[in-house]
């Protein structure tokens, strides 16, 4: 920039305990760093400008054309950073001349011994990561030296992982690394973390702590509530933890006028759970807190926002979280939260399929080249059946190429990417790229418009294997709505393999369940629904409960039904963990030939049924009688 008339400066020198001409104190000490943090403040100049001067760091010109070239820049930006950007000073000089000017001690680590306690709060390999040391701890409070203390990022990690206030003072620069290498070097015990001295704080216990602080307030709403309140961000944190140890796939957070509570709730297995309520005033904080996290415009509640939190960046496993406020009446927002790293793919014979439908699926994932489709409902597991499979093709003999919004597993050896249509990275530009990337098989994460799917049936007929999903509620459905939407049926039925519709039921928890025999009636009744869905291989009700007992009955051929129960290992509910109903339609010469003729999709199921399709429901009643989920569950999930 045009008013950079000066040098970058070189590193000020080492502190002293006499001080400097800002007046602040730089301590040499344990003891005397926390008395300077609890002093009264010093007198200081009005502006950073005025104190730049007065350290002798840029001269007057330079800060009035500084002054000038803010003023015409838009949008607004600091001084300090337009004085970096010129090179009139080095960050590390303008983190120090910022810390002297607002009051925040400046420590030379070489001169201090930090205490053993407080190493142990943070992990020396997250110490030598970060760039941090710990000084000393006070009560529930810990004095870490950091090279910048306004990091928000680094300090909500430290506060994470040391379930303490933190305190953060500034290093002379060049000064932490030996600092904190010879700090845990000298203290070996510090190097993996001890047992903390009270027991991390559960949400509730939070929760608790935030209920009071409000109910001390004559007016709840007229506090203000800071979105870095320690207990707030440790409640956010705790939240988020318990959502992961829970198997939740989603947090839900609903907030409402005052007096009502803020409303937290989890889905886990399918249903939403009550997990938590806290005061009203915390409403509009809780909501920062988490949109600072997602790096969203704390300032915007008219119009929904959409971002991601990386909850390593926070102390937490590596789980990432896809975020979204929605606007609610009063100008308030709700927030769901779905977590979505930290998956893994399934083994295919893991996801719940049958013995014939694994077999059949794995018979058409062996051919070279056409289309495989999995539909179903949002939530239905479609994600992870097309990890599971391409679990099983990942090979090195094999280029799996993979476009996906959002990805939510990853898998060594697949390229995978993450399409972004604001930008025009859409599924049809991610196909016609992967084309040109000599691929073998080839993911989409949906079929959402004509273009994007008859790319896919363009590809599946030129020597890939392609797959993908939608959504709809049978595999015959799937055929009719793919020509609605403009796909040429004499190629598509060309290229189609196979159509998968599936959906998610809650498996009954192994340890509590109870188990009921089922007479002959029930047995019969039972039958009865099954060929009321499809088809039996030309069995009829007598038959097919004959083979039942074969295949599911005991010693002496008694059936028998589940139901649930519950216990501490299920929380009571009497489900652990979700299985998968599958139906599985092969594109035969029959259904290709009804596909040609854009036959309806009554037409096309019963031809699937002809040829031995197991509908849901029949599917359902099947695990149900295995023992693995209640009849409730498949009847709600197979209406038909």
């Amino acid at each position: 920039m045009p008013f950079a008339d000066t040098q970058p400066h070189p590193l000020p020198p080492a502190p002293s305990d006499r001080g400097d001409d800002a007046g602040v104190t730089v301590p040499g000490s344990l003891d005397a760093l926390w008395e300077h943090l609890h002093a009264a403040p010093t007198p200081r100049a009005r502006r950073l400008g005025e104190a730049l001067i007065q350290r002798g760091l840029i001269t007057p010109e330079t800060l009035t054309r500084a002054l000038q070239a803010q003023a015409r820049v838009r949008p607004h930006r600091l001084l300090g950073q337009l004085l970096v950007d010129a090179g009139a000073l080095t960050p590390p000089v303008l983190n120090m001349a910022l810390a002297r000017w607002l009051g925040v001690p400046v420590v030379d680590p070489r001169r201090l011994t930090p205490e053993p306690d407080a190493l142990a709060r943070i992990p020396a390999a997250e110490a030598e990561r970060e760039g941090v040391l710990p000084l000393m701890l006070r009560d529930d409070t810990l004095v870490v030296a950091v090279p910048d203390p306004w990091d928000t990022r680094l300090l909500d990690e430290l506060r994470f992982i040391a379930q303490l206030r933190v305190q953060p003072v500034i290093a002379v620069p060049g000064t932490l690394a030996a600092a904190v290498a010879r700090a845990y070097r000298d203290a070996p015990a510090a190097r993996a973390p001890a047992a903390p001295v009270a027991t991390p704080r559960s949400a509730r216990e939070l929760a608790a702590e935030l209920a009071q602080s409000a109910s001390a307030e004559v007016d709840s709403d007229a506090a203000v509530v800071s979105e870095s309140d320690n207990t707030l961000v440790r409640l956010v944190n705790r939240m988020i933890a318990d959502a992961i140890e829970q198997r939740a796939s989603d947090i839900h957070i609903e907030t409402a006028d005052a007096p009502r509570p803020v409303r937290i709730r989890l889905r886990v297995d399918g249903d939403l759970v009550r997990y938590l309520e806290l005061p009203a005033r915390y409403r509009y904080a809780l909501v920062a807190r988490l949109k600072i996290m997602a790096s969203l415009d704390i300032s915007e509640h008219r119009k929904p926002q959409d971002g991601k939190i990386d909850f390593a960046r926070f102390g937490g496993p590596h789980v990432e979280l896809r975020m979204v406020t929605v606007p609610t009446v009063h100008g308030l927002e709700d927030v769901v939260l779905r977590l979505l790293s930290g998956l893994k793919p399934l083994p295919l014979d893991a996801i719940g399929l049958s013995e014939g439908n694994l077999a059949a699926l794995r018979s058409v994932m062996a051919k070279p080249y056409g289309l495989i489709l999995i539909c179903g409902p949002t939530g239905s597991g479609k994600t992870t059946t097309l990890h599971s499979v391409l679990r099983e093709l990942n090979t090195e003999q094999r280029k799996i190429w993979t476009a996906e919004d959002p990805v939510e597993i990853t898998q060594e050896g697949l390229r995978q990417v993450q399409v972004n249509a604001r930008i025009g990275w859409t599924f049809a530009a991610a196909m016609r790229t992967f084309l040109r990337a000599d691929p073998d098989v080839i993911m989409i994460g949906e079929m959402r418009d004509e273009e994007t799917a008859r790319i896919a049936v363009e590809a599946s007929l030129t020597g890939h294997l392609v797959m993908s999903t939608l959504h709809t509620n049978s595999a015959p459905e799937s055929i009719t709505r793919l020509l609605e939407i403009g796909l040429d049926p004499f190629t598509f039925s060309d290229s189609l393999l196979a159509i998968l519709a599936q959906r998610l039921v809650r498996r009954l928890c192994t340890a509590c369940r109870v188990r009921e025999a089922l007479d002959d009636d029930g047995a019969l009744l039972l039958a009865r629904q099954y060929l009321d869905s499809g088809s039996a291989g030309g069995l009829d009700e007598a038959a097919l409960v004959a083979r039942w007992r074969r295949q599911h009955g005991d010693a002496q051929g008694r059936l028998y039904q589940y139901r649930r129960h519950g216990c501490a290992r299920c929380d009571g509910s009497g489900y652990h963990g979700r299985l998968g109903l599958h139906e599985l339609m092969l594109a035969d010469d029959a259904a290709r030939e009804l596909i040609r003729h854009r036959a309806p999709a009554a037409q096309l199921h019963a031809a699937a049924l002809a040829a031995g399709m197991v509908t849901l429901r029949q599917d359902g009643i099947e695990k149900m009688l295995a023992g693995l989920t209640d009849l409730a569950e498949v009847l709600a999930a197979s209406n038909q």
